[in-house]
């Protein structure tokens, strides 16, 4: 659900991130547009190489474009200094990265409230903070492991609780679920889901059309490229929703993997929430095969 202001959190227009020059020069991301407001949950798919990461380093001021424009909460992040950027993301967004980058010697509660702490919080307030974000991503009993003392998937929702404490308005992921089994993975993405339906927006990379199936709107990418729907064919688009991933009665969606509103393709309106169509799995596998 899109919430009423004046600005989208992430506005990304026009993006070229070309790499190297002349005869060697390779196009990453070629002339890529979005917005993302408060209250969407946008999941971003394609094959491995399409540009995926690329985009999300460009959204997150972790890389500067050839051409066009980043801006994150109204600010251009283009031309800005090191130093400018790591405060726009302390003070806004929470990332994920495939790369956990959680710190070996601090806990996991400390994980979690370092980027307060970093913000000039009082300790006791970051560290009560950080272990409200553990207690939400089904870790608070283990907030005083450190990481090598969890395994993959608790790592992983360590480094999520990070991304979402203290309130920050934009969040993006890069297969946030990657690591965890499917139940698990269902949890992570309706943390992020109930995020944004308080006024957060995210941008999530997935290559699974089980979870972009929370995502109000879904990008598709191919070849650093928003793909069209001549990059699909006809037949993905008439795919059933498989039987085990049937709307919830509810009509909400906020208990099962089809929360998010519209689904579909760039200039093809996709089925609506609870509409009983989810045609991402024939469009993740048209994107994914051989031209």
């Amino acid at each position: 659900m899109r919430f009423a202001t004046a600005a989208p959190a992430l506005a990304v227009h026009a993006a070229w991130r070309i790499h190297g020059a002349g005869r060697l020069a390779v196009t990453a991301l070629a002339g890529v547009s979005l917005e993302v407001w408060p209250g969407e949950l946008v999941a971003v798919m394609g094959p491995s190489g399409s540009g995926k990461s690329t985009l999300l380093n460009l959204a997150g001021g972790l890389d500067q474009p050839t051409r066009g424009d980043v801006r994150i909460m109204g600010t251009s992040t283009v031309g800005r200094r090191p130093a400018a950027l790591a405060q726009l993301r302390r003070r806004h967004l929470g990332l994920v990265f495939q790369e956990l980058n959680l710190v070996g010697s601090l806990t996991a509660l400390e994980n979690v409230a370092l980027p307060r702490e970093l913000d000039g919080v009082p300790v006791r307030t970051a560290r009560r903070e950080a272990g409200e974000a553990l207690e939400a991503v089904g870790l608070g009993h283990r907030a005083d492991r450190f990481p090598a003392r969890l395994s993959g998937g608790e790592q992983q929702r360590v480094a999520i609780a990070r991304a979402l404490v203290g309130g920050r308005r934009l969040v993006l992921a890069d297969e946030p679920t990657g690591a965890l089994d499917t139940s698990t993975g269902d949890e992570v993405l309706r943390l992020i889901r109930e995020r944004c339906d308080t006024g957060a927006a995210a941008l999530v990379v997935t290559h699974n059309p089980r979870h972009a199936a929370w995502a109000d709107r879904v990008v598709f990418l191919r070849d650093g490229r928003e793909a069209t729907r001549s990059d699909y064919g006809a037949e993905p688009f008439g795919a059933a929703r498989p039987a085990d991933r049937a709307a919830p009665a509810d009509g909400r969606g906020l208990s099962a993997p089809t929360a998010g509103g519209t689904l579909g393709a760039p200039g093809v309106e996709g089925p609506a929430r609870g509409s009983g169509e989810l045609p991402l799995a024939g469009l993740a596998a048209a994107l994914e095969a051989p031209r």
